[in-house]
């Protein structure tokens, strides 16, 4: 039995349309397995000590929410990009995401400037995407679907075009609207848009973040979890955008 431990940053304002059940589904999905986890709450001002956790979630935000925290994330962009490159498992969600990139700019023209990891940047244009979005991943050499919920006003571009998106859309917005693309996928580092939350109607992803976890502790958690509820929420979400 391991202990697992997941940092979730900033969850008193970055935590919209219920992020944190991402961490609440991988932690449920560890114990069904016979370990153990904490779910453990990264406020500003705080430091995070990487070496002590598994798992760094950030959930979406509002522009407000973004400025607030912001200084304090900078702080720590250097590090976050050292672990990422080494493999840490990162989820970023919606705003989060978008802070990974270049720069953010508003419809009145104020820029804020992202942590500058990836080659992207934000910019938000009028109008809003919003709906149930259907993506197809590839994992593991084996292409799957992935359902969540999408509410942005932002539209990312990749402005460095060996990026690879987390997939490719099949219904809805995904990044922009314009490109088929959702997210991005950087070693263990996930982007996106999906709400709903993520990973409870999507449990191949949940998974890919637990081996993910346990790969770096040289574990193995490869048992398979009856999914036939988890599996029913995934198609019937699929099943109405097919329609």
């Amino acid at each position: 039995m391991a202990l697992f431990k997941l940092a979730h940053l900033y969850p008193d304002l970055m935590n919209l349309y219920g992020d944190r059940g991402n961490l609440l589904c991988l932690k449920k999905r560890l114990e069904w397995r016979g370990h153990q986890c904490e779910i453990m709450p990264i406020a500003r001002g705080e430091s995070l000590s990487y070496p002590d956790y598994d798992l760094l979630l950030m959930g979406g935000g509002s522009d407000r929410e973004q400025g607030l925290m912001y200084r304090d994330l900078i702080s720590m962009a250097d590090g976050l990009w050292d672990q990422i490159e080494q493999g840490f498992p990162v989820l970023c969600i919606c705003g989060a995401y978008q802070l990974l990139g270049s720069y953010y700019r508003s419809l009145d023209g104020q820029m804020l400037k992202g942590l500058g990891l990836l080659g992207f940047y934000t910019q938000s244009e009028k109008g809003r995407l919003i709906g149930n979005i259907l993506i197809e991943i590839e994992m593991g050499g084996q292409k799957k679907t992935v359902v969540g919920f999408e509410n942005h006003g932002g539209r990312t571009y990749m402005e460095d075009k060996q990026l690879k998106p987390l997939g490719k859309v099949l219904k809805g917005f995904g990044n922009n609207g314009k490109d088929g693309r959702e997210g991005i996928w950087h070693k263990n580092l996930i982007g996106t848009y999906l709400h709903g939350p993520l990973l409870p109607k999507n449990p191949a992803l949940a998974d890919y973040f637990i081996r993910a976890m346990a790969g770096r502790r040289g574990l193995d958690i490869s048992e398979a979890l009856d999914d036939r509820i988890e599996d029913y929420a995934h198609h019937e979400v699929k099943r109405r955008l097919s329609k």
